[in-house]
């Protein structure tokens, strides 16, 4: 029998998928404090004078950080603890050359009884710490048991703190060489199941989770991408921009000299179709690019069922597995309404959903039934 490709399995079960437009994050201070808002300002008293002060402090710290909602530094008040660390080669001004991160550990977790570790990768306009409130990730980890690792992009690495998923070469090589090391770096400092290891990310970071399931397969037992843009898409910002709109096509060739035969991860990805940032065309092309890339010779993927889900009053979803064995292997959920946001994030963080079903839960469901497929 002639053996369908990854490409027309997803295409039969998914239909066409309309273009989406996009547009790109470019908040300054000069866009929050314009000339005519501190006019408005003067003529309505000392009370709004204070409270456009507060405006600018914040329009500041969002300059000067990179972060559009700083949170605090993590704390868990329901058990376990969160560490942070800085890990790299120390090479005086190399912007490549350190990276900070900070990793929540459940309590119980020890040499004795050690759990699995999952690699967050925030979004662009993110930190580690303000990516943990919008994922909310000391509760649901502790609750799942996941020792969690969260590298930190610098300023230096990129002004917008975005993961350079879109640099495959040189840059991005280096980038995911540093983020693997920090990756052996916590397995060797925490009780963690070594051949548990899984990586998942918000745009820009989620994208560079899968750029790492393509540089290391045989490192991660599965990994995910929410609301990230397809990899090896890009190899530019200039493209980057027209690959988030849907407009480019993932390389195929250049992700098959990356496995060098081995098979791809388990993946998951979870995107909204109005998201107008990065297009739900990117979700479907990297899951048909996953299906193509399972070497000749394996059995493929057997596509399931479509399902609709929906949980109390949360943002209805549409499910679709491909399975391997006992396991899905490739895992596609729509959020119907999401925009470009953690489906289940935090109020008052900026790129959250407070109404989507928790995206956190949603991974860690897939990952812990998700071994390695070799």
């Amino acid at each position: 029998m002639k053996r369908r490709t990854g490409g027309t399995r997803l295409l039969a079960t998914l239909g066409k998928q309309a273009a989406r437009s996009a547009r790109r994050l470019q908040r300054t201070v000069a866009q929050t404090v314009t000339d005519p808002v501190l006019r408005v300002a003067r003529q309505q008293g000392q009370a709004v004078s204070k409270a456009m002060g507060r405006a600018v402090g914040k329009a500041a710290r969002q300059a000067f950080t990179g972060v559009v909602t700083p949170a605090p530094t993590p704390v868990s008040k329901g058990g376990g603890i969160w560490e942070e660390g800085l890990w790299g080669f120390s090479l005086g001004i190399g912007s490549m050359a350190q990276r900070r991160y900070r990793v929540f550990v459940p309590p119980g977790v020890s040499a004795a009884r050690p759990a699995p570790l999952l690699v967050l990768l925030h979004g662009c306009g993110q930190d580690a710490a303000s990516f943990a409130a919008c994922a909310r990730v000391a509760t649901v980890a502790r609750d799942a048991r996941w020792v969690v690792l969260m590298p930190e992009q610098s300023l230096q690495g990129n002004a917008q703190r975005c993961w350079n998923w879109f640099r495959p070469a040189e840059r991005g090589a280096s980038e995911a060489a540093l983020l693997m090391s920090m990756v052996d770096h916590a397995c060797r400092r925490y009780a963690v199941l070594a051949d548990r290891v899984c990586a998942f990310g918000l745009s820009a970071g989620g994208a560079m989770a899968l750029m790492l399931g393509l540089r290391y397969p045989d490192r991660f037992a599965a990994v995910g991408s929410h609301s990230g843009a397809a990899p090896l898409s890009a190899s530019n910002a200039s493209q980057a921009s027209r690959a988030m709109r849907g407009e480019r096509a993932p390389d195929i060739d250049a992700a098959r000299l990356l496995l060098a035969g081995r098979r791809p991860p388990p993946l998951l990805l979870v995107h909204g179709d109005e998201d107008a940032m990065v297009s739900y065309d990117n979700a479907t092309a990297t899951a048909a690019m996953w299906l193509d890339l399972v070497p000749h010779g394996v059995h493929a993927p057997a596509p399931l069922p479509p399902k609709h889900v929906r949980r109390g009053t949360r943002r209805e979803m549409d499910v679709l597995d491909w399975q391997s064995g006992a396991r899905p292997y490739l895992r596609l959920v729509k959020v119907e309404g999401l925009r470009h946001a953690w489906s289940g994030g935090a109020p008052g963080q900026a790129f959250a959903d407070p109404a989507g079903p928790d995206a956190l839960k949603i991974a860690l469901r897939f990952f812990s039934v998700n071994g390695r497929h070799d």
